[in-house]
């Protein structure tokens, strides 16, 4: 099944989302809180919302699974996979590292991901053998080889801290590259697909915040499992996303 049309409207619903939160963006929005201690304001709400009403209408048989308003029809062959703002801290901080996040899930796997960053001015795309673009721009991940010329970008590593024998193992891969960042959120993804670093680490993270980032570095060339080498799926929690040689030489590394 082509995947255009999908890719159209998943591109229409991010415009449409980033219409309402960049006319709340920096408006001293209420917070509520969330019972996993998360935060959600009216700009969240508001942008799933535009979201769903794109989607649904286009495409009324497929599921959906946002972050904001919940699941339905998760059963369907086609679901889509919404954060409509990933990065809420960010927000209500008035920091421009925040997104939205589009991704199409059929038949199990991700075929098609959406990262839209308004306030920052970049939006990625890319649906499964169709490569991926940044701003209407094809990208690339770096052909970066050897561990002591990477650079290494981490974020939500508490999970991983947790852990002795694998954090002494981080320890030691941090000792190794060249350079260590935590640029974050959807910033280090879109950096990795361009080529601008070489290896992305989290450990505290849901489906949501990387499905369509998953698709989007996949089909920039790179490779983006979780922490023990497992393919992405609902219940992935962490990330080791790379190009391929650095990925095949990190895994190991970590204890994947």
């Amino acid at each position: 099944m082509s995947l255009a049309a999908e890719l159209t409207a998943a591109l229409d619903a991010a415009r449409a989302a980033a219409a309402v939160i960049n006319g709340l963006y920096r408006r001293n929005l209420a917070i509520t809180t969330k019972a996993d201690r998360s935060p959600v304001t009216e700009a969240d709400v508001r942008a799933e919302e535009a979201i769903r009403d794109v989607l649904s209408r286009r495409f009324p048989s497929h599921g959906f699974f946002g972050e904001e308003t919940g699941q339905s029809a998760m059963d369907a062959e086609s679901i889509w996979l919404v954060d409509p703002i990933d990065g809420t801290k960010s927000f209500v901080r008035d920091c421009p590292f925040f997104s939205t996040q589009i991704a199409l899930l059929r038949a199990g796997e991700l075929v098609l991901g959406v990262s839209s960053a308004p306030a920052y001015g970049e939006l990625a795309w890319a649906s499964r053998g169709e490569g991926a673009f940044l701003d209407g721009q094809p990208i690339r991940v770096s052909a970066t080889r050897a561990l002591v010329d990477a650079i290494v970008s981490t974020g939500n590593l508490k999970t991983l801290a947790r852990d002795a024998s694998r954090w002494s193992r981080y320890g030691d891969l941090v000792t190794r590259v060249s350079r260590i960042r935590g640029y974050g959120d959807f910033v280090h993804y879109h950096l990795l697909a361009r080529g601008a670093l070489d290896v992305v680490i989290e450990s505290d993270v849901n489906i949501l915040d990387i499905a369509a980032l998953t698709v989007i570095v996949r089909e920039a060339g790179g490779v983006f499992t979780d922490l023990d080498g497992a393919d992405v799926g609902l219940a992935t929690t962490s990330v080791l996303a790379a190009n391929a040689p650095l990925h095949a030489t990190v895994a190991p590394l970590l204890g994947a």
